[in-house]
């Protein structure tokens, strides 16, 4: 009699184990954003390590294992800036994806657009390990990666692959970006970007200057007046010398620990030699008070929940100094519809989000656009376009 009760309980262990597995598959499946958020993310992020998990969701997502994705982009997420459209304004930021292995399937996951980078000329290791740090009580990540890159050249020959793959996607409204850097040993920062500009430009639908690093020694620098003059002044002649049906956008990543003069000075300098736009903003070495995990003491630049205020403060900022006339992608905290329409309405065209990603999977690509798409009705808005820069107008939408 005791045996067979243990059988009998061993079969219903058996049972329940089995259709656990299963309706916990069938949640990993369709995307189920409650599941992803508070289940599944956490219990990876508890077994593996922070790089070891960003590599493998890189590897995933470029076989395209993803979940199932049914959400239609409304009308009312159309963006059409740069001269590109965008069939919705929200983009996963540079640093994910930084060897372009995974554009694809991030487009499949629901991404307006993808950014791939940092990319370098020559291929480099980057910083020693670890080198990324999980802030989870405070919804944020600590990273001093130093612009690890496979180089221009192996990344010329995988985006160039599915270059017609690209052109399909453009013309469907889902752009690529390719964020560009310098080599850490470099002498000649110039010669760097220039090089990003010749070989990638072909392949790009925008570029991006990234100059706010601040894990790569110097390279901040390269944001002062003169430093940048000179910079951009060479690289929009290298753009422009492009043999391409139409001129490729150019934007410049700044950072978000800038003083009221640099900023004054990047928007003058953005303005005078006609920049396509400002990517506000790359990751912070400030380091709030209200941090609660030990790994705020890490160096490097703090991404995430943290940072929100202080990169939509910025976008409001360099809106004003640009007089709402440069196109502005707004980057940092981004995890909900609410965060992106406060960038929107601060002055942001487009955002991108990396951090909420990490943390709450991809079914947060569906919920920040459905949100969003909530918001715009609500707050009488027929589109993301006619929100931008709502809060300048002292609109009380």
């Amino acid at each position: 009699m005791a045996g067979h009760l243990k059988k009998q309980l061993k079969d219903a262990v058996k049972v329940i184990g089995s259709g656990s597995l299963l309706f916990a598959s069938y949640l990993t499946a369709v995307g189920d954003e409650r599941f992803y958020a508070d289940q599944l993310m956490p219990s990876l992020q508890r077994i593996v390590g922070a790089e070891t998990a960003h590599v493998l969701a890189v590897k995933m997502i470029g076989l395209g294992l993803v979940p199932l994705n049914r959400y239609q982009d409304p009308a009312s997420l159309e963006v059409n800036v740069l001269g590109l459209k965008f069939k919705n304004p929200i983009g996963i930021a540079a640093g994910f994806d930084k060897h372009g292995e995974a554009v694809d399937g991030l487009y499949k996951v629901g991404f307006g657009f993808v950014e791939v980078g940092t990319i370098t000329p020559k291929p480099q290791e980057g910083n020693p390990k670890p080198r990324v740090f999980r802030l989870a009580p405070d919804h944020a990540i600590i990273n001093r990666y130093g612009f690890n890159s496979c180089g221009l050249a192996e990344a010329e020959q995988r985006l160039g692959a599915r270059r017609d793959f690209q052109q399909e996607h453009r013309e469907a409204g889902l752009p690529l970006g390719i964020n560009l850097g310098k080599n850490k040993l470099s002498q000649d920062a110039g010669a760097d970007y220039l090089q990003g500009v010749r070989v990638l430009g072909p392949l790009a639908d925008y570029l991006v200057v990234n100059v706010s690093s601040p894990n790569t020694p110097g390279l901040r620098d390269l944001q002062g007046k003169a430093e940048l003059r000179r910079l951009l002044r060479t690289v929009l002649k290298e753009r422009d010398a492009l043999q391409r049906e139409r001129k490729l956008p150019v934007l410049v990543k700044i950072a978000p620990d800038l003083t009221p003069q640099d900023k004054r000075d990047i928007a003058d300098v953005v303005t005078e030699l006609g920049v396509d736009g400002l990517m506000v903003s790359n990751t912070t070495v400030s380091r709030p008070e209200t941090l609660q995990h030990s790994n705020k003491s890490e160096v490097g630049g703090l991404s995430g929940q943290p940072l929100k205020d202080l990169s939509t403060r910025t976008v409001r900022e360099m809106y004003n100094l640009t007089k709402g006339k440069v196109l502005i992608v707004g980057i940092g905290g981004v995890a909900s519809g609410q965060d992106a329409m406060d960038k929107i309405r601060a002055g942001a065209s487009l955002v991108q989000l990396y951090t909420a990603f990490t943390y709450q999977g991809p079914p947060v690509v569906t919920k920040i656009k459905r949100e969003l798409e909530q918001l715009l009705k609500e707050q009488g808005f027929s589109g993301v376009s006619e929100a931008v820069g709502a809060d300048h107008r002292g609109a009380d939408k």
